[in-house]
């Protein structure tokens, strides 16, 4: 990880976004304090929106959820 303050990040912005787009995390500072960071994007998936429905509607044949599942499990969240 890699530190630079505002006034630099400003002035070199867009190398700065560069350097994140490849991976690197650049933290910027004020008055050596850390106010924000430039991270790299999530990674991409690597399934379509149509073949993520479908995956999901193949996965769900032959599965059936009753409430009173759901209502468990929405009480193990709230612990």
């Amino acid at each position: 990880m890699h530190e630079i303050g505002a006034y630099e990040a400003k002035t070199h912005l867009s190398e700065l976004l560069d350097r994140a787009a490849a991976g690197e995390r650049i933290t910027i500072t004020r008055h050596g304090v850390p106010v924000a960071m430039l991270v790299p994007p999530p990674a991409r998936g690597t399934m379509t929106v149509p073949e993520a429905i479908a995956a999901v509607r193949e996965f769900r044949k032959g599965r059936h959820v009753t409430q009173a599942e759901i209502s468990e499990w929405e009480a193990e969240g709230r612990d």
